[in-house]
């Protein structure tokens, strides 16, 4: 379904492109934290359960690769629900979506600072942090007012600046992983599976981002519903590897505070804690610039549907 009146905006997002909003909006700070809970509540056979996750979480994410086959517009999931269920609906996801979006930017954003505060204490509170919070929001509204592409030249940045250290992690990592933890591992019990799958599926959600800017794509129909499941794929093998390789190389991971860095210190000695730290700080800050990326698309998107005054 097409609008004419998206011919201004520039299309300029291929299929890397949405691959790597949907991979910055799903990878921020939950995997840093995660391990350790996934380890306190299933053991050995937390690896198993990220799988278990992604099967979940690709029934929707199916979806949403079919939905976004039928539009080319701006919008995504309010696109859909208007639609599908009329324009109230349309509005309620729109809005929904806003604020949370709005929310989880502003959140994410003091967390990066803190992160950043490892390297450099005073970016933890008071002045410099606030300054710091500015200056990031003002960096990321800058790149968003100039134009898609210096956009997405940040979000490209993020990506590898993230991926880099939890790459390196797993590959210096496959020298420690045990088999026979993921084979003889027992089941978790079934009381606290269903509360433990719904905190992990936390470290899943996100991909709806891509679908947002279609309005902004080359070839949206196809290069969408392409990317999110193969995105969401490729995110969990790294999921169950970096887990796989902290339950095997640091045995009290259940009681770490930063699971990953301690992983990082035994794989890699102590510059490891800092390139993890490095990573989570680029991480959040790749989630950061997809927040801002995506959010004000998604007002722009109730104008143009008559939700919101043009």
């Amino acid at each position: 379904m097409k609008d004419d009146s998206t011919a201004s905006l520039e299309r300029g997002i291929g299929r890397l492109g949405f691959s790597a909003i949907a991979l910055n909006g799903v990878i921020g700070a939950g995997i840093f934290a995660l391990p350790a809970v996934a380890a306190a509540r299933s053991g050995n056979f937390s690896p198993w359960l990220f799988l278990f996750c992604a099967v979940l979480i690709m029934t929707v994410v199916l979806c949403f690769s079919r939905a976004s086959s039928f539009f080319e517009d701006t919008g995504g999931p309010i696109q859909y629900a208007d639609k599908a269920f009329g324009s109230f609906a349309g509005f309620q996801a729109g809005w929904l979506t806003y604020v949370s979006r709005l929310a989880s930017l502003a959140a994410n954003t003091k967390l990066m600072i803190i992160y950043a505060g490892w390297f450099w204490a005073p970016l933890e509170s008071g002045w410099v942090h606030q300054l710091a919070v500015v200056l990031m929001f003002s960096m990321l509204a800058l790149t968003n007012i100039i134009g898609v592409r210096k956009s997405m030249l940040l979000v490209y940045v993020f990506t590898v600046l993230k991926l880099a250290p939890l790459i390196l992690l797993v590959v210096l990592g496959l020298s420690h992983i045990e088999p026979e933890l993921l084979l003889q591992s027992g089941l978790p019990a079934f009381d606290s599976f269903g509360e433990t799958m719904l905190l992990l599926l936390y470290a899943f959600v996100g991909f709806e981002s891509a679908v947002v800017t279609a309005g902004e794509a080359r070839n949206p129909r196809r290069d969408i519903a392409y990317a999110l499941p193969l995105t969401v794929l490729s995110i969990t093998v790294l999921y169950f590897l970096i887990q796989w390789v902290s339950i095997s190389t640091l045995p009290e991971l259940a009681s770490s505070k930063t699971p990953l860095a301690d992983v990082a210190v035994v794989v890699m000695g102590p510059l490891g804690a800092v390139l993890l730290t490095f990573g989570a700080v680029f991480s959040i800050g790749g989630n950061c610039s997809v927040s801002m990326m995506t959010a004000p698309r998604m007002t722009y998107a109730m104008a143009k549907m008559g939700t919101l005054p043009a």
